[in-house]
């Protein structure tokens, strides 16, 4: 995995966030990844639980029984209940269907502390619908766990300053609690864009492994001046004679 601005950022704000939070009993500290879609959310926190599960495990602080870090994602129209019950999905507790909101809850706070987590991620948070009752409950929901589970939580989503995330006295909790972090499209146009550019395609022709490859190759052609090459024409050309069906009688 090729490691970009982006990605170094949010595994640099996460270790720290990780470290404060070490021995912080409520209020945890967390970050929130916000951008357009394609712009690296997924793959920067990603890159962020992979490389501090991989260094626990050979520092030998985290044992091969433990799950220090938890990934799931906001269903569409979630509820409080549905929300829990992708957090027992993800580390595998079997629920009866009868358990309550607040059984299931209890249940997977309970076996993640058990198991030392540390690390929760929770993707596509842009599905909460933040200025309706329904949408507000499962945020308050995120809230309560992050208090119950002694991990920092790191929220993703496309966009997600548009949604009132931040708006009122709820809002204003998160905002003093969250760090946001926007991503991006990767831009190119200044010679300090260009030159951090450059470096993410050297690295990335590096890690390649053709036979017939020359080095060197893929830098030359990002170098390349867009502006020469000729424009496209979107214009929407006439059918070809020869293409064209016969009529049916």
């Amino acid at each position: 995995m090729v490691s970009t601005p982006t990605s170094r950022h949010v595994t640099a704000t996460g270790r720290k966030r990780i470290l404060l939070n070490r021995h912080q009993h409520s209020a945890r500290r967390g970050l929130i990844v916000s951008g357009p879609a394609g712009t690296g959310k997924t793959t920067a926190i990603t890159q962020l639980g992979r490389n501090y599960e991989q260094l626990g495990r050979r520092r030998g602080e985290i044992l091969p029984d433990l799950m220090p870090v938890v990934y799931v994602t906001v269903p569409p129209a979630a509820t409080p209940k549905m929300l829990a019950i992708e957090f027992a999905r993800f580390i595998g507790l079997p629920l009866p269907s009868r358990f309550s909101q607040v059984e299931v809850t209890n249940k997977v706070c309970d076996l993640l502390c058990t198991l030392g987590c540390r690390l929760v991620f929770i993707a596509e948070l842009h599905n909460l619908d933040l200025g309706t009752r329904v949408g507000a409950e499962p945020s308050d929901q995120i809230k309560y766990l992050s208090e119950r589970i002694p991990a920092t939580f790191v929220l993703a989503g496309v966009d997600v300053e548009g949604t009132g995330l931040f708006a009122g006295r709820r809002g204003g909790q998160i905002a003093s609690r969250y760090t946001l972090i926007p991503t991006s499209p990767f831009r190119h146009k200044t010679e300090e864009q260009r030159g951090s550019w450059c470096s993410l395609v050297a690295t990335l022709e590096e890690s390649l492994r053709l036979r017939a490859h020359r080095p060197g190759t893929l830098l030359d052609l990002s170098a390349a001046d867009a502006a020469a090459r000729p424009p496209r024409d979107h214009r929407v050309l006439p059918e070809s004679p020869r293409r064209r069906q016969p009529p049916h009688h």
